[in-house]
């Protein structure tokens, strides 16, 4: 099920080398706040989520904006038939986040 959200982006960090076994690996991680399950009344608020958004060539897309600031993340949530879990496959800052910037 594909869905758009606005979201507010509070930090990214890029990666990308070659571990010792030879394996590579190369991604940009998005920390966007989400809310905490207050249905128990245990919990209130908000928390940073992870999100994995492409290669880390993705963070050089959005370094020049002043963090943290709000996008438009189209997400899709998938499951293999036990667990299921949000991905976002692409992130669109808001023109008030690319005024902040200018």
């Amino acid at each position: 099920m594909k869905f758009n959200q606005v979201i507010h982006v509070v930090g990214m960090k890029s990666s990308k080398g070659t571990l010792e076994n030879g394996n590579g690996y190369d991604s940009t991680k998005v920390y966007a706040l989400v809310d905490l399950d207050a249905s128990k009344g245990t919990a209130k608020g908000m928390a940073s989520s992870e999100f994995n958004l492409g290669t880390s060539d993705e963070f050089s897309k959005y370094k020049h904006l002043p963090f943290p600031f709000e996008a438009e993340a189209e997400m899709e949530i998938v499951t293999n038939g036990k667990l299921t879990k949000t991905v976002m496959h692409a992130l669109k800052p808001t023109a008030r986040a690319a005024n902040k910037a200018a």
